[in-house]
């Protein structure tokens, strides 16, 4: 399924970090686009010879991605669902302006209101970043 990011994740304008889902299997996976732009409000005041994005948001990019497996499926409808931490996250590289960014969550694990996924996120078919996550629900 491909529903509308507002219509699954409570996060609006600026905190709402991905601008469409791909898929949604609920309470197996989801994935989830980003297209990098200049205007960002997080490159505000930064010199544009050297933006990069910081690499919190990534995360919670992918966190938001994540949660919409879980607040996808009939149990959880209604809930809020926050990103508990980062069990692991490893880096290849940095993300900038211009880029197309992937994100892929899978559910690992979901017993009641805790949640453990892994993500990557690629640019171009290259994977930049594997990640662990925690997932708690409402």
């Amino acid at each position: 399924m491909q529903p509308d990011v507002q219509d699954v994740i409570p996060q609006r304008y600026p905190f709402q970090m991905i601008d469409r889902f791909l898929d949604v299997k609920p309470g197996v996976s989801a994935k989830a686009v980003k297209l990098i732009s200049i205007n960002e409000w997080f490159f505000a005041n930064k010199k544009a010879d050297n933006l990069v994005v910081p690499r919190s948001i990534m995360i919670e990019s992918m966190a938001q991605t994540g949660v919409a497996a879980i607040l996808s499926m009939p149990e959880y409808s209604g809930k809020n669902a926050f990103f508990g931490g980062i069990k692991d996250a490893v880096f290849q590289d940095d993300f900038r302006p211009g880029d197309r960014l992937e994100f892929e969550v899978e559910l690992k694990k979901l017993k009641h209101n805790i949640g453990l996924g892994h993500g990557t996120i690629t640019r171009d078919g290259q994977k930049i970043c594997d990640a662990d996550l925690i997932f708690a629900v409402e």
